[in-house]
C-alpha cells in the first residue's frame, strides 16, 4: 500500500514511466505496479545493480556537496531549492545534449 501511494505521487508529479528495480524489498513492489498498470522491469544482472547503485550514490553525494556550498537558511527546510536546482541542471544538460 505504501509503494502504491508512493508510485501514484510520482506519476502525479512526473507522469507515467516504466519502473525498473533489481528486486530489492525496499523498492516499489511489482504488485503496486500491476495495480497502477505501470510496466515493471526486473534487472537481475550484477553489473546493473552496481551501476544503478553507483549512479544513485553519485547523485546523493553531489546533492550533499551542493547543500554544503549553498545551504538552506530556512528553518525546517524541505530542500525544495535542491530539487529546483537539479531540475534546472537536468534541463540545461538535456538541451546541450540535443544541440
Amino acid at each position: 500500500m505504501v509503494a502504491e501511494r508512493f508510485l501514484s505521487n510520482v506519476i502525479k508529479d512526473y507522469g507515467e514511466h516504466p519502473v525498473s528495480t533489481d528486486g530489492g524489498t525496499w523498492y516499489p513492489s511489482p504488485q503496486a505496479c500491476r495495480l497502477l498498470k505501470i510496466n515493471h522491469h526486473l534487472h537481475i544482472l550484477l553489473w546493473r545493480k552496481v551501476s544503478l547503485f553507483k549512479e544513485l550514490s553519485s547523485i546523493k553525494d553531489r546533492t550533499e556537496c551542493f547543500d554544503d556550498y549553498f545551504p538552506c537558511r530556512k528553518k525546517k527546510c524541505k530542500l525544495k531549492y535542491v530539487k529546483q536546482w537539479f531540475n534546472l541542471f537536468a534541463n540545461y544538460y538535456n538541451k546541450e545534449i540535443i544541440s
